[in-house]
């Protein structure tokens, strides 16, 4: 960026020349050390401790999809927070949940609303959810170099197609790589737990409180296996975060709404403490 244009009270030559509709491309170009891919990184001498998200899922349902996550970050064997928020809208029609290092992962969410945001004013009209999925896939792939040093960060991703009109759930790995899910999805320490717990019990018919009911059940078992992942809190009323968007929009469950559903699994998981059983067949 040009020093002299401060004294004039001007903008930069940069943000007025017409260019890419991607605020990506734009710090790439005119200030790319302000992209987290683009830092350069001291040599690796041990293990990196930083805290991590662990177990998120999705579920969709024909009105929409729901994505949650539950509550606990870990720094190796320590629990390093008991509330943090892992789950995002990106924007009126999608959100992202974050799995891996949970600092770059929060940038990273940030710096995609941004870019959201910002295509949208450019072109005046909002990306696809496909073209979102593909813009959250290069953004994690310019992350490589910090996940070959031991801080990856493997989000999921859910939003409503508004052109297919139902929702719909993208997986990624370490390089970017983007994969759609069918039905369910999970990612994250717990996500093998989470995704057993939800292969038994999901059907194509669900209503949204089944869904909502769902994910907080996958979540309670990946707690159960998983010590990485954090259950229900009542006694500090720390619950799921669960978020539903449907041709609506995004809406975040309350608390008192997350409560209502836990303590009810809870009540039931005092008779049966590994859960609903599926149907042999």
């Amino acid at each position: 960026m040009e020093a002299n244009t401060r004294s004039t009270g001007r903008l930069p030559a940069a943000f007025l020349t017409p260019g890419s509709s991607s605020f990506m491309d734009f710090l790439s170009h005119h200030s790319p050390d302000m992209l987290p891919g683009k830092r350069s990184l001291p040599p690796l001498q041990g293990a990196i401790e930083a805290p991590h998200g662990t177990t998120i899922v999705a579920v969709t349902f024909p009105g929409g999809v729901v994505l949650a996550g539950d509550r606990r970050a870990t720094m190796g064997n320590m629990i390093a927070q008991r509330d943090i928020e892992k789950v995002f809208p990106a924007d009126e029609y999608s959100a992202v949940g974050i799995a891996g290092t949970a600092g770059l992962a929060v940038e990273m969410v940030k710096l995609f609303q941004l870019e959201l945001e910002h295509f949208e004013k450019v072109e005046g009209a909002q990306l696809s959810l496909e073209g979102k999925a593909n813009r959250l896939s290069t953004m994690i792939r310019s992350n490589l170099a910090m996940a070959m040093q031991g801080l990856a960060v493997v989000p999921l991703f859910a939003g409503w197609d508004v052109d297919r009109e139902r929702g719909r759930i993208f997986s990624y790995d370490v390089t970017g790589g983007r994969s759609e899910e069918l039905g369910y999805a999970s990612t994250g320490s717990g996500s093998i737990f989470a995704r057993g717990a939800m292969k038994k019990l999901y059907h194509e018919e669900l209503t949204e409180q089944q869904a909502t009911t769902l994910v907080i059940q996958a979540l309670y078992d990946a707690a159960d296996d998983d010590s990485a992942t954090g259950g229900p809190d009542v006694a500090r009323r720390i619950y799921p975060i669960v978020t539903v968007i449907t041709e609506d929009g995004f809406r975040r469950l309350t608390d008192d709404e997350s409560s209502e559903i836990a303590r009810a699994i809870l009540e039931r998981r005092l008779s049966q403490p590994d859960g609903p059983r599926a149907a042999l067949l």
